[in-house]
């Protein structure tokens, strides 16, 4: 193992919140339903006041909303954009309040994707446009622009001004390497995927010798090593128990190939879908991606303590029990399940 985290400050956090794919559910915490029969999202501003953000008509017309679900970031950029001025100053300040608390809890860049928001080029476009060009006047780190369309990003490069540092481009594949152009052009860090050009790596060596492919390429434009930051793509370890040494080894091979300098990352949370208590299985796959030679995660930091997650005893039960799962120990995570269901997990 090849650890290169040894404090928090040495964890490069992505902060993956501002994100238009994000859900809030009806009837949960954050939803009211208001006297007239319309539904609100609550929230508290960077001041810390109670605050209400009232979800437009239209909104309650959509699938997701019928599956018991309300986009609130495609909700906030959608009411700044098109609504009058009180309600559209309400969705900037639930964007902001989110900014502030990314950045309090630790994120080195704001990870912003519109890509849900339509499926209109030009919609996503002006939205990301907008959604930078907001953000950047209260964010203290540069943007992550996120996007599986070049244009999109391209157009998050021309709205943002500099001013919090250099940005990030999420991310670039195989099958798009022509994007690490926009990298040069733009004097970014990037993102780069173990995906083939044709789909999602099988196994660690395949995601090896992807990265292999895409990290020559772009050390042949010119890109510094140290701007590069690797995901080796985390998938749901309740779908199969070879996701997570996938995932785990890919990291230390990786760390082996190219050394200290080049950063690993990813969607770590991912390895928890379908579980229950994700938070115990998110924190105990980060530690091991950690120990793996990982130095970076596209995460939500409000719910991540990287020094707790140092400081973990992974002799205690619970950490066991997700271990032995993340390790592939476990199969259809049925012991995991078991100690949820007896209580064993804490």
């Amino acid at each position: 193992m090849s650890r290169v985290v040894d404090a928090p400050e040495d964890f490069v956090i992505i902060g993956e919140n501002i994100h238009t794919t994000r859900i809030v559910k009806l009837g949960g915490v954050f939803h009211q339903k208001l006297d007239d029969g319309s539904d609100a999202i609550k929230y508290r501003d960077a001041d810390g006041n109670r605050l209400l953000m009232r979800v437009p008509g239209h909104f309650t017309k959509t699938q997701p909303y019928e599956q018991g679900q309300l986009k609130h970031f495609m909700i906030a950029v959608w009411k700044g954009m098109n609504e009058d001025a009180d309600e559209a100053a309400a969705g900037v300040s639930y964007i902001e309040k989110e900014v502030h608390r990314q950045t309090k809890a630790g994120a080195a860049f704001l990870d912003l994707n519109v890509d849900e928001f339509s499926y209109r080029l030009p919609e996503q476009i002006a939205a990301m446009k907008w959604l930078v060009g907001h953000v950047q006047k209260i964010a203290t780190v540069p943007p992550s622009i996120d996007s599986s369309k070049s244009e999109i990003i391209e157009a998050g490069f021309e709205a943002y001004d500099g001013s919090a540092g250099r940005p990030m481009l999420n991310s670039v594949a195989l099958e798009r390497i022509d994007a690490l152009d926009l990298v040069l052009e733009h004097s970014a860090r990037v993102v780069v995927t173990a995906a083939k050009e044709d789909g999602m790596p099988e196994n660690e060596h395949q995601r090896l010798e992807n990265v292999g492919r895409i990290v020559e390429a772009a050390l042949s434009k010119g890109i510094a090593l140290s701007d590069i930051f690797v995901d080796p793509l985390f998938f749901p370890i309740s779908v199969s128990g070879e996701y997570g040494p996938h995932g785990l080894n890919a990291i230390r091979m990786i760390r082996e190939e190219f050394g200290p300098e080049i950063h690993i990352t990813g969607g770590m949370s991912n390895v928890s879908f379908g579980l229950p208590n994700r938070k115990l299985v998110n924190e105990v796959f980060v530690r091991l991606a950690i120990d793996y030679g990982a130095d970076s995660g596209i995460v939500d930091p409000i719910h991540l303590d990287v020094q707790k997650i140092l400081d973990m005893d992974m002799s205690t039960k619970p950490v066991q029990f997700a271990t032995e799962m993340l390790m592939g120990n476990d199969d259809f995570c049925m012991n995991y399940i078991g100690a949820f269901r007896s209580g064993d997990l804490g």
